[in-house]
């Protein structure tokens, strides 16, 4: 058996012994114990790495706001050292093919490449972004609907063996999810976009959902960019969070908490041993 196929099927018994490890600590502890008892929040800051002062703003908002760059933009080395230094959650902002057929960018993915030519690309992507720690699509409302080219994104990712993936959802058809859960990548959902529409009002209102939506199941994930609304507004707000009840986390913490919320719902479930006088 070839030493690659071998080290893979290593990989894949210590994440299966992790998963039996994680079942086993839901079961044994309460949900409050595993998962925190503050509803929590996670935010995302994309297309960093064009604008030199934008972006530094953005890297510079308190707390711990992951920074999204774009792989080849001109300002990304410098700025995710920066944000590295910081204590900040660095990512790729993986461009990928849309619907509306706009302009992928560089290093971006397309429906047309071959599986070579999709790794080669997506290994370029990674190499130009230092103290990597994730991966989130930039557009990709048609990429990111074909079992395929996330089955190839997923494996990549498997190999490194050190990258999370965050699914931005620019579609409701979206697989790359289900398809990061399928290859054992540790993985979330974008649950808000903060600034859709980018007027103040707006970025408010969005933020105040993802309060909401937090407090409602225990957690929430935001994507936002950076506007000079949205960075007021976080430069604002953050620092207040206490206030409203909620703590601002990384994301990979979000990753762990989710996944140990869903297993602890899935254990709640099961039909409960009774306990009988007799034995």
């Amino acid at each position: 058996m070839p030493p690659s196929t071998q080290a893979q099927i290593n990989k894949g018994a210590r994440l299966r012994f992790a998963n039996t490890n994680l079942i086993l600590l839901c079961a044994l502890l309460p949900l409050s114990a595993v998962a925190g008892d503050t509803p929590a929040i996670s935010i995302i800051i994309d297309d960093l790495g064009n604008s030199p002062l934008d972006s530094r703003r953005a890297v510079e908002l308190p707390g711990p706001v992951a920074c999204s760059f774009l792989p080849l933009a001109p300002h990304t080395p410098r700025l995710a050292r920066l944000a590295w230094k910081q204590d900040k959650e660095v990512m790729v902002h993986l461009p990928m093919q849309s619907e509306s057929q706009a302009l992928v960018g560089p290093a971006g993915l397309t429906l047309d490449m071959s599986q070579e030519e999709f790794f080669q690309t997506l290994d370029a992507a990674l190499g130009a972004v230092p103290h990597v720690s994730g991966v989130n699509n930039h557009m990709g409302s048609l990429l990111t609907r074909k079992q395929r080219q996330m089955s190839w994104l997923m494996q990549a990712l498997q190999r490194r063996g050190d990258l999370f993936f965050v699914d931005s959802r620019t579609t409701p058809a979206t697989v790359a999810l289900r398809v990061a859960k399928q290859n054992y990548i540790p993985s979330v959902q974008r649950d808000v976009f903060l600034d859709d529409d980018p007027e103040a009002s707006a970025v408010a209102e969005a933020f105040d959902r993802l309060i909401a939506k937090a407090h409602e199941t225990g957690y929430a994930v935001a994507i936002g960019h950076p506007y000079g609304p949205t960075l007021e507004l976080l430069e604002a707000r953050l620092v207040t969070l206490h206030s409203e009840g909620v703590v601002l986390i990384p994301l990979s913490e979000m990753i762990k908490r989710q996944e140990v919320t869903t297993w602890s719902g899935s254990l709640s479930h099961l039909p409960r041993v009774s306990r009988s006088s007799k034995r």
